[in-house]
């Protein structure tokens, strides 16, 4: 049971849960755990005897859950394992942005892809957003979905950015209405000057993710996928079927599913090499008056600037403003979240600079070397799912179904991502976090200037 004390019991310093080697078996305080709906508080058991199943699981966050989900809706016996909690890790920690596309641009990987490739990837970004569309509307999960988002530019070369995905969205058929608006209308969208263009999409919006993957969870167990929490991997033995064992447990099953991403670390060494864990933070103000909501956010979109080192906001259900950033690769956590965010949100908002932050939290994202999405097979019968660089919300429910459809012999889209390579981060598990906040630095700088 969730226990609230007022809002400063539920602030916390990342220092005590974002070591990935740090076991709990409950959530990290956030402004999520705090108003979770009661599957929140639903506890699945721990895995504690030897099972059979088609397909296992490991990893309870968006990917591993929706994997479940779809095998479930096939008709496969499934079993899901996950070392904490239901959506412990970035899935019940994340900002709420569903935001379409898998990533940051597939213009790099045109070689690997083609036309064809770009097209079909492309169209599957559009997908993606869709799915929870699907999947809230099907199940009735309630998690304060609501449709609206806009990225923002900063500096001119942003502004050519927006005017190539305007006309990209156009060409490809998205959807959904979109709208490309000057610095005259920005107030429209956004209650401050920092801006000086944007791209207006109805199609993408923003939710409360830990109502969402615990209302996913609670769908796929009712579809018969056996759920265990607190059930830690503790060693994979491969061959003709897969035996992986708990501390306490077994399962026995054709085919293998690993969804740990920024957790992976020690589960698989291939994936691990692979995919760096990066700190990503948010805070949460008391809630706003009416008046200061309309006025900073009009519409009450998600929005996100399109700097390297991004702002991304929104307002929550309880008009909270939730202002993110500060993505660090350093794998060292800032001393105080709110200390290390609030000058970002003073500088947006300076009119709102008295605003009490009455929650702080940050959690671990998987990123890979080529920001682009990690899916496909170890070998025949084992498969994966990591490494989203910021896009997890709705590349995770994409990353499920093209699984499923792969073990279904359904469709072969999963082959489209597999023809991406991925290379493994040098340096070593010592060394890998410095040289991508060295690279890092310099496209922030590029920022700057």
């Amino acid at each position: 049971m969730i226990i609230i004390d007022g809002p400063d019991f539920m602030k916390a310093t990342s220092s005590s849960y974002l070591n990935p080697s740090t076991h709990t078996d409950d959530y990290p305080a956030s402004y999520y755990v705090a108003t979770a709906n009661p599957a929140t508080q639903h506890r699945y058991p721990t895995l504690t005897e030897a099972l059979e199943a088609d397909v296992c699981v490991v990893g309870g966050g968006f990917s591993g859950v929706n994997t479940a989900l779809e095998l479930a809706d096939r008709g496969y016996s499934v079993v899901l394992l996950e070392g904490r909690r239901i959506g412990w890790g970035a899935s019940g920690r994340n900002g709420g942005q569903l935001i379409r596309g898998v990533g940051h641009g597939l213009e790099p990987f045109r070689k690997a892809l083609g036309q064809e490739g770009i097209d079909a990837v492309t169209q599957m970004g559009y997908e993606s957003v869709d799915i929870i569309r699907e999947r809230v509307a099907r199940f009735g999960i309630e998690c304060d979905l609501k449709w609206g988002y806009c990225d923002l530019a900063l500096r001119p070369r942003h502004l050519k950015d927006l005017d190539a995905d305007y006309e990209e969205l156009k060409a490809t058929g998205y959807p959904h209405e979109i709208e490309r608006i000057g610095k005259d209308r920005m107030h429209e969208v956004v209650g401050s000057d920092r801006y000086i263009g944007g791209l207006i999409d109805r199609g993408a919006g923003h939710l409360h993710p830990l109502n969402l993957i615990t209302g996913e969870a609670a769908a796929a167990s009712q579809l018969g996928v056996r759920i265990f929490e607190n059930s830690l991997v503790t060693s994979v033995e491969h061959g003709d079927r897969v035996s992986v064992r708990t501390t306490e447990g077994e399962v026995r099953a054709d085919r293998l599913v690993l969804c740990g991403n920024a957790y992976v670390a020690g589960l698989n060494d291939t994936l691990a090499g692979k995919v760096l864990p990066a700190g990503s933070y948010v805070v949460a103000t008391e809630p706003l008056t009416e008046a200061q909501a309309k006025r900073a956010l009009p519409q009450d979109m998600a929005v996100c600037d399109l700097n390297v080192a991004l702002d991304y906001y929104r307002l929550s259900a309880d008009r909270r403003l939730l202002f993110g950033g500060l993505c660090n690769y350093s794998g060292r956590d800032p001393a105080s979240i709110e200390a290390a965010i609030k000058p970002h949100l003073d500088r947006v908002f300076p009119y709102l600079t008295s605003l009490r932050i009455d929650y702080q939290w940050g959690g671990m994202i998987g990123i890979g070397a080529n920001r682009f999405p990690q899916v496909g097979r170890l070998k025949p019968n084992v498969y994966y799912a990591q490494a989203y660089s910021g896009h997890g919300l709705n590349v995770t429910h994409l990353a499920g179904r093209l699984i499923a459809e792969s073990i279904h012999q359904e469709t072969q889209r999963l082959d489209i991502f597999e023809k991406v390579k991925h290379i493994t981060f040098p340096g070593g598990p010592k060394f890998r976090s410095p040289i991508l906040a060295l690279g890092m630095l310099y496209h922030r700088l590029r920022d700057v200037i």
